[in-house]
This record gives C-alpha cells, structure tokens and sequence, in this order.
C-alpha cells in the first residue's frame, strides 16, 4: 500500500493541497507587464523627485540638511529595491512602453553590479547628509549622481513621450 491512500481523506485532502500549491506557484509566475512597468516607473519618479529635492536644496542660498537628509533616506530606501522592479516577464518583449532596456534581463548580474552601486553611494550620502555638511554632501551627490548615470547608461532606452517617461 502506497503511503498516502486515497481511500482516506486525509490523504486525498493532501494530494488536492499540493497540487493547488504547485499550481498556484505556476500562476503566481504571471507577470502583469503593465502594473510592473506602472509601480516600476512610480518608484523611479520617487527617486526622481528625492534628487530634485537635495539639488535644489544645495542651490539653495542656505541649504536645510535635514530636507537633504531626508530625500536622501528615501534614494536609500528604494535603491536596494530596484532589481526586484525588473521580473522575467516586464521587459519591452511584452510590448509595454518602457525604456528599460532588454540588456536588464540579459545581463542580470551587470544591471545587479550597476544597482548596487546606487545602493552603496546612496547609503554614503544619507550618512553625509546626517551629518549636515553641505561640502560633503555636494561631492556625495555628484557620486551617487554618478552611480544613477552608470545604469542609465547601459541600461535604459531613450526619453519615450512627455506623457510617459517608464524606466
């Protein structure tokens, strides 16, 4: 006799819970390209708007380190987050409008490489802009600047529409 039978329903009751566990999984693997690339471009206009917030704040005539600080906590927040934007599924195969580049999902571990990079320069500057000196912090940003424009570069398309700028 087969250790689970089906003439009991415990057993049967197993057997229906792993199948539906099983397919469930199948089905949770369904990427719905459009909310992903729609989330995806809200938490990039996130960012977005944290960097405009510290540049404008550092051309400021006396700067406030603690709105610096702040925006600059929320670059940090979201930086560590980015790959998980891009599931298998989300790219421009699926005809949403994006400016992801298909280079993300070819080359996983670079686009990883270049999101880590934001992720440690934008942990310096949330700790520089803790501290409240301006100096610094305008050198921090230019890095963490520059780890945005590492990614970009390789990895994002040209501007779409003025409507829809998705990442």
């Amino acid at each position: 006799m087969s250790p689970i039978s089906f003439k009991r329903p415990l057993g049967l009751a197993l057997v229906l819970v792993m199948g539906l566990a099983a397919g469930g999984t199948a089905l949770a693997a369904v990427v719905d390209a459009a909310k992903v690339e729609h989330d995806r471009h809200e938490n990039f206009h996130k960012i977005g708007a944290a960097f405009k917030a510290v540049n404008d704040q550092l051309k400021a005539d006396k700067p406030d380190a603690a709105v610096i600080a702040t925006q600059a906590g929320i670059v940090h927040g979201l930086a560590p987050q980015i790959p998980t934007w891009f599931p298998a599924g989300s790219g421009p195969e699926t005809g949403v409008k994006t400016r992801a580049k298909a280079e993300i999902w070819a080359d996983k571990a670079g686009f990883a490489t270049a999101a880590k990079g934001l992720e440690a320069e934008s942990a310096k500057l949330q700790t520089i802009a803790r501290g409240g000196d301006i100096e610094a912090i305008k050198g921090q940003f230019k890095a963490t600047g520059g780890a945005c424009k590492t990614c970009h570069d390789k990895f994002r398309g040209p501007e779409l529409d003025k409507d829809h700028d998705g990442h």
